[in-house]
């Protein structure tokens, strides 16, 4: 006690002259020595853990010795096993294949639109026509022409059977039926890009070109259609979990504009890097029997990348920190009523989710911590419990 008071008043004459103590930590780093910046280091972190030895026994002395017993007040949390699920908190967007623009493939005068905006259709339904330019005539023209060649060569075709005529004129009459045949297939085909019908059943939700406009293929699109049955939400998930999602992982869908919540799987995981972000794509399928989901709704999606059963969790506010970044709790013993001794017990931790820590060894289920309060402890410290609690989050169970 001498010595350290001698060194204390030595220090002060010397800061009172005007000189700098050659080993305090502003001279050690002025000095530029990585080594004996090291060794200060090393110093300094053994001097931070003797401090809290010698605070512990004083306060174990005071302890002893104050009758009053002015103890510090704790709040305390009691173990026990339970389900641990670890979550990852991500984005996601509404989309659909069935989201679709439908474009004229003839030009021409868009001469009637058949449905309005909000029409429920079938698959296959008419919805706008487009004028032919004579289009039809000319198939009338066409079918007749060829019923003339397909007659001209059933009747060649009965001659040549009976060993009447020749063979070229049996081949000329079928060549010109099938020429016939297939002008008059073309002329379908062309005639029926005039009439636009839907690709899927679902609803009109837009029109965008008015009748009479005249229209034609890579222009202005006619009307959107979509449908609402097959959807699901996309996301990008950073590249660190791909180790931890898979198809069939659980996914809870929150979506904030319309307060709805959906549990789904994961349907598919991306096999491509983003370059740019370093993420993968994951897509979930979306039940939606209300129609309620529209396409680019925004969801918030919570994927179960983790479970543990039996799990031992304390809030994170409890764990404590030494000089040598060892985790510590302080856990209650010897208690009598509301007091008790607070015992440190070094704890190896796991993963974090809503405020609650997975302890991986160090505790035992049945084990009361003290969680508020124990900033101020030391190995040994009485105390005086306020409360008990062992209430989980909605994360565990």
């Amino acid at each position: 006690m001498k010595t350290t008071i001698t060194i204390l008043f030595a220090g002060l004459i010397m800061v009172s002259c005007g000189q700098k103590d050659p080993g305090s930590v502003e001279a050690v780093i002025e000095s530029g020595d990585l080594s004996a910046m090291k060794a200060k280091k090393e110093q300094v972190l053994k001097s931070y853990d003797s401090i809290a030895q010698v605070l512990g026994r004083l306060e174990k002395a005071i302890t002893e010795k104050d009758t009053l017993k002015k103890y510090p007040l704790v709040t305390t949390f009691t173990l026990k096993d339970t389900l641990f699920q670890h979550f990852i908190d991500i984005q996601g967007n509404v989309e659909t294949d069935q989201n679709l623009l439908i474009y004229p493939e003839y030009q021409g005068v868009l001469t009637r639109v058949l449905v309005n905006e909000g029409d429920k259709v079938s698959k296959g339904q008419t919805l706008a026509r487009i004028d032919d330019g004579g289009l039809s005539n000319q198939l009338a023209q066409m079918e007749t022409q060829y019923d003339l060649a397909k007659t001209t060569f059933e009747r060649q075709e009965r001659l040549w059977n009976q060993k009447i005529g020749s063979e070229i004129q049996y081949l000329q009459a079928k060549a010109n039926m099938e020429a016939a045949k297939s002008s008059v297939d073309q002329m379908r085909a062309q005639v029926g890009r005039t009439t636009v019908r839907a690709p899927f059943s679902g609803t009109i939700d837009e029109i965008i070109t008015e009748q009479g406009t005249v229209v034609g293929p890579g222009g202005q699109p006619l009307m959107r259609i979509v449908a609402l049955g097959d959807m699901y939400v996309k996301a990008s998930v950073p590249e660190a979990y791909l180790g931890s999602i898979a198809k069939g992982t659980s996914v809870k869908m929150t979506f904030p504009a319309i307060n709805k919540v959906v549990e789904g799987q994961v349907k598919n995981v991306g096999n491509y890097i983003n370059p740019n972000n370093r993420t993968f794509q994951i897509e979930i399928d979306v039940p939606n029997k209300d129609k309620a989901i529209k396409p680019n709704l925004v969801a918030k999606l919570e994927i179960n990348d983790y479970s543990q059963e039996n799990a031992q969790l304390i809030p994170a506010n409890a764990i404590q920190e030494n000089s040598k970044g060892d985790k510590y709790v302080f856990v209650l013993t010897e208690r009598v009523a509301d007091e008790a001794k607070a015992v440190r017990k070094q704890i190896e931790t796991g993963k974090k989710y809503e405020g609650m820590v997975e302890v991986i060894s160090g505790l035992k289920p049945g084990e009361t911590i003290v969680n508020e309060g124990a900033l101020t402890l030391n190995d040994g410290s009485a105390v005086k419990i306020k409360e008990t609690t062992n209430n989980l989050p909605n994360g565990t169970n």
